[in-house]
């Protein structure tokens, strides 16, 4: 009986906590709940756009090299073919005279070491006859060598577009994402959810301008770069952007510094490895500073100082002054440059 007892307690227990109403765990998200996913998704579009814009650099970077050697390619082969002529006149000359040895056609062979191999032998070609057949030989390994550069430079290229292609389609599904997600809040939270974004974007300006106005900005290329960015403060980010009134954080410093006389290109990875490293404990108003995850870099502000950078930080939000850390969201602090 005591047994039956228990039983029963602990079917009753059950019973009480199955009618309990359902736990937070399962309610549905809350309206900064979704605020914080809507950022996160953002955050990871201007991770994303940043990584987009370093291949687009590398695909510009290898579909010029690849135009050069192209070029290249072309001007070889009207070399080799002038010396074939040069030859062929020779071999015509021979066969007159009635001549032309096995060698001499050797070296019209497509095999390279039959065609060293003759062009040894050749006792009865003259002096001047023997430097054409060397500078022959040399333009044609030259216009082998290219040619393969030119397959490779290809592969190269078309994996740089691929990479580009797919960064920029993950921008879109981010962006995508975050809007969806906006959407299926009703009208009247989505206008609350709008409301506490602007007042957030409009504290953060009133903040970045009282900021700029007593803070050092320096001197040199640096201080004109970061005077410029400043301008820019509560222009809105965009993907791609780089001005004169939309951003990303690397269409901006690229434009900040174009206006102090530096080309940089469009990319925080690529402008990472412009200028001289600079130590945390050495950082200047000027100075780029970059952050990133798994050793790739995906963003770029300027430094100002006492622990403050300018920067593009992500979609919905715009250009202004945020406290510099060694994290920027999800990212990490990868080092700082002196342009």
């Amino acid at each position: 009986m005591k047994l039956l007892k228990i039983v029963a307690q602990i079917l009753s227990a059950v019973l009480a906590i199955s009618l309990l109403p359902t736990s937070t765990a399962n309610a549905a998200p809350t309206l900064n709940d979704v605020r914080t996913k809507i950022r996160i998704l953002q955050e990871q579009a201007a991770t994303a756009g940043e990584a987009a814009q370093a291949a687009k650099v590398e695909y510009a970077s290898l579909t010029r090299k690849l135009q050069s050697v192209q070029r290249q390619v072309a001007a070889d082969a009207a070399t080799v073919a002038k010396f074939k002529n040069s030859l062929g006149a020779i071999a015509s000359e021979q066969y007159k005279n009635g001549s032309m040895s096995r060698s001499l056609e050797l070296l019209f062979s497509s095999d390279p070491k039959l065609f060293l191999a003759a062009a040894g032998s050749l006792e009865s070609v003259t002096r001047k006859q023997s430097l054409a057949l060397k500078k022959y030989s040399v333009a044609k390994q030259r216009l082998t060598a290219t040619s393969l550069t030119v397959n490779d430079k290809l592969t190269l290229a078309k994996r740089a577009q691929e990479r580009y292609l797919a960064q920029e389609k993950s921008v879109k599904d981010k962006l995508a994402s975050a809007e969806k997600l906006f959407n299926s809040l009703s009208k009247a939270e989505r206008a609350r959810l709008a409301k506490l974004n602007a007042d957030a974007e409009n504290a953060d300006q009133r903040a970045s301008k009282a900021l700029a106005a007593k803070s050092n900005l320096g001197s040199g290329r640096g201080s004109i770069a970061l005077r410029f960015s400043i301008k820019q403060m509560g222009d809105r980010y965009v993907y791609g952007a780089a001005g004169p009134t939309l951003w990303d954080c690397s269409g901006l410093t690229m434009r900040a510094f174009g206006a102090a006389g530096v080309s940089l290109p469009h990319s925080a990875a690529a402008q990472s490895r412009y200028g001289k490293r600079i130590a945390l404990n050495q950082l200047k108003p000027g100075d780029l500073v970059f952050f990133g995850r798994n050793r790739y870099i995906s963003h770029v502000g300027i430094y100002i100082s006492k622990g403050r950078m300018v920067n593009a930080p992500k979609p919905g939000s715009r250009v202004k002054i945020m406290t510099f850390t060694p994290n920027f969201g999800s990212l990490s602090f990868y080092g700082a440059r002196r342009i």
